[in-house]
């Protein structure tokens, strides 16, 4: 998520078919409704429900909301959440990879079936009013679980005993800049689906993946979403690498990651400036870098997208009070204003993973970084979201060759991944 290269990217006027319809919402009553956050407000536009419609997700929430109803206990409906949320999970994996029926006439590579059906279940916790009390603190722990359970966080498992089998992380972010067009889907999240419990033949034998996605919303990034969901995983792979929505045509290797937000809104709308907050922050440095091996990466042929080693960040020198951009890297004594991959969760993603590999003192072993990937556009005709469809072939095409290239990536990374 490189902002301002995205957005140029992106630039088009709010969608008219993101009209509100109100069906979705009509058994939510006023003060649920009041509640509601902005992400799950969406839902009720045109597209949102023809996307789950057309993949036969419409279906998610009813049922999710019915076996909430039959809950008799916070216990057991805490074990109906974690169920269900990991049963979305494994369902868009499973639609991304081929496997059970089509599932309506969206192409099996969309990610926004699971984003949106995800809003249709958290929705449900937000307004459901159980016979026995629930506390807002249950309520909150309940929304928890369903996110970490849908995202696939609570279960990248790598098979035991798997001698001389690899083991590679790869992470995506969830669909965003939707009130600019609903219409969008994030290539990292469909790749995340594509790759997920895959197995790919790098040089030294097989390597397997296990892949997670990530929300676009600042809060959830200072409560630890990435800590809680990569601390355990680090220490056990041979290779992570966090993948977002970046650039125009291109593929980018963002070699340094900044400590600072800029502000930019969230998937709810809101927007935060300062240093990313982290634990210890007396000991948290302005710069991390990859560990990923970049050199090998750019000069292999991974696909149609060129693909940059980007050096560039934005920082306040030392002694300084202007920001000035750095083509080559950060100076020393510099102070943090846009790492490689600029200011919004993509970056903060890559710091956070990074720092958090470095202070597990991983950071001379293992291979990590970030990989932008271009801007999954629509085909010519179809880019007025105003007017145009939730799909077409040019879409579809852009959006497999960004997966297939992404996979290509990550093969060469480990076959090349030498700290």
């Amino acid at each position: 998520m490189g902002l301002a290269a995205l957005l140029a990217g992106l630039c088009a006027p709010t969608s008219a078919s993101a009209s509100a319809s109100t069906s979705a919402s009509a058994s939510l009553s006023a003060s649920s409704a009041a509640a509601l956050t902005v992400e799950e407000q969406r839902l009720d536009r045109a597209v949102p429900q023809e996307i789950l419609r057309r993949s036969e997700f419409d279906s998610v929430a009813p049922g999710f909301g019915r076996a909430l109803d039959g809950a008799r206990s916070y216990a057991q409906a805490e074990r109906i959440v974690v169920r269900q949320g990991a049963r979305l999970w494994t369902r868009a994996v499973d639609r991304a990879q081929g496997r059970g029926s089509a599932d309506g006439d969206l192409s099996r590579d969309d990610d926004r079936p699971l984003y949106w059906a995800r809003l249709g279940m958290t929705r449900e916790v937000r307004g459901w009013e159980p016979e026995f009390e629930l506390s807002d603190r249950q309520r909150a722990v309940l929304l928890g679980k369903l996110e970490r359970s849908s995202r696939g966080q609570d279960s990248l498992r790598y098979p035991r005993g798997g001698k001389g089998v690899k083991r590679i992380l790869v992470t995506g972010f969830d669909p965003f800049t939707l009130d600019r067009d609903v219409r969008i889907s994030n290539p990292s999240g469909a790749t995340a689906l594509a790759l997920d419990g895959t197995v790919i033949r790098t040089a030294d034998g097989p390597a397997r993946i296990e892949t997670a996605v990530f929300p676009v919303r600042w809060q959830d990034f200072a409560d630890g979403t990435v800590e809680r969901t990569l601390r355990r995983q680090l220490p056990r792979v041979d290779l992570f690498a966090t993948v977002s929505q970046g650039r125009v045509g291109r593929f980018d290797v963002e070699r340094t990651n900044g400590a600072w937000r800029g502000g930019f809104a969230d998937n709810d709308n809101i927007g935060r400036t300062g240093t990313v907050p982290v634990t210890d922050p007396a000991t948290q440095p302005q710069w991390t870098t990859t560990t990923l091996p970049y050199a090998d990466i750019i000069a292999a042929n991974t696909g149609r997208f060129p693909v940059y080693d980007n050096t560039s960040v934005t920082e306040i020198p030392a002694g300084g009070t202007a920001a000035v951009v750095r083509p080559d890297g950060p100076t020393p004594g510099s102070t943090a204003r846009a790492g490689g991959g600029g200011d919004y969760l993509s970056n903060e993603i890559a710091y956070r993973a990074t720092l958090l590999r470095d202070r597990l003192g991983l950071g001379a072993s293992l291979p990590g970084g970030h990989v932008h990937t271009p801007v999954l556009q629509f085909g010519a005709g179809n880019t007025n979201p105003a007017t145009g469809t939730v799909t077409d072939p040019e879409f579809v095409r852009n959006r497999l060759d960004i997966i297939a290239q992404v996979r290509a990536i990550v093969t060469v990374a480990v076959n090349g991944s030498t700290v």
